[in-house]
């Protein structure tokens, strides 16, 4: 039987104002990217999400980004490898202790937004986030892009690079993530997105914004957390990958 790990991005909450509903969305996933409290979260909040994928038996990652609270991470900031490196760190840091007073620990890192985008194809700002991950934990798998820079310099510094797709966007036909800037990058349709990661998880391929054909080896499936109808989307997918006979399960 094929397996596959179904992710989803929660913990980002903050005070008053309310993204995803984590306890839901941990029916279908088998594995949680948390927020550090740099790009969103705030620490009850976050320590509930650990409580509640503690209960659940999710595996929980850390879900690192720039320190972006206005811009929800998705904007690049120019900051010295050294001062990237320390941030990360730090949110490591932050959510392992939360993690623990839950009953669970982090076991793997997921770049956020903008960050994750970003070492695609930057060198510097990917050697410091593989150097903070192995200064944190060797022992952590990185989830990143198929063939992005960090991927490849993860597997050069001895750590676990792990490959990833996401179920609610767009690709290009480069294999990279339609920006969120244009029309149709973010997918919707239940039906459509379950479909396309069936095909993904059995056959390897996706079909691209323009209609092509693309390769995707991946052995995580992300459906992001604060997309409309999230909940609902990721119930469609787990049951469509175990209709087709992909088994569910946490790569970490």
């Amino acid at each position: 039987m094929a397996t596959i790990d179904l992710n989803s991005d929660v913990g980002e909450s903050f005070g008053s104002w309310t993204m995803g509903d984590d306890a839901a969305i941990f029916r279908s996933v088998s594995s949680a990217n948390v927020a550090c409290g740099f790009h969103a979260g705030d620490p009850s909040g976050i320590a509930q999400t650990c409580r509640d994928a503690a209960a659940a038996g999710i595996t929980v990652g850390a879900h690192v980004g720039y320190r972006d609270l206005a811009g929800f991470g998705r904007r690049f900031l120019d900051c010295s490898p050294t001062e990237l490196a320390d941030d990360v760190l730090y949110q490591l840091g932050a959510l392992e202790a939360l993690a623990r007073a839950a009953g669970t620990s982090i076991k793997y890192v997921k770049p956020h937004g903008a960050l994750y985008n970003t070492i695609v194809t930057h060198e510097v700002h990917a050697r410091a986030v593989v150097d903070a991950v192995k200064a944190f934990g060797a022992e952590l798998p990185l989830l990143l892009l198929p063939g992005s820079v960090a991927l490849a310099q993860a597997e050069a510094a001895g750590l676990r690079a792990v490959a990833e797709a996401f179920a609610d966007r767009a690709y290009t036909p480069a294999g990279t993530l339609v920006s969120r800037r244009e029309a149709g990058s973010v997918l919707h349709d239940p039906e459509l997105v379950t479909s396309r990661m069936v095909r993904l998880a059995t056959d390897g391929t996706l079909e691209a914004a323009d209609g092509s054909t693309i390769r995707v080896e991946a052995e995580s499936i992300c459906v992001h957390g604060d997309t409309a109808g999230a909940v609902a989307m990721a119930a469609a997918v787990r049951a469509g990958l175990e209709d087709a006979g992909v088994e569910i399960r946490s790569f970490a």
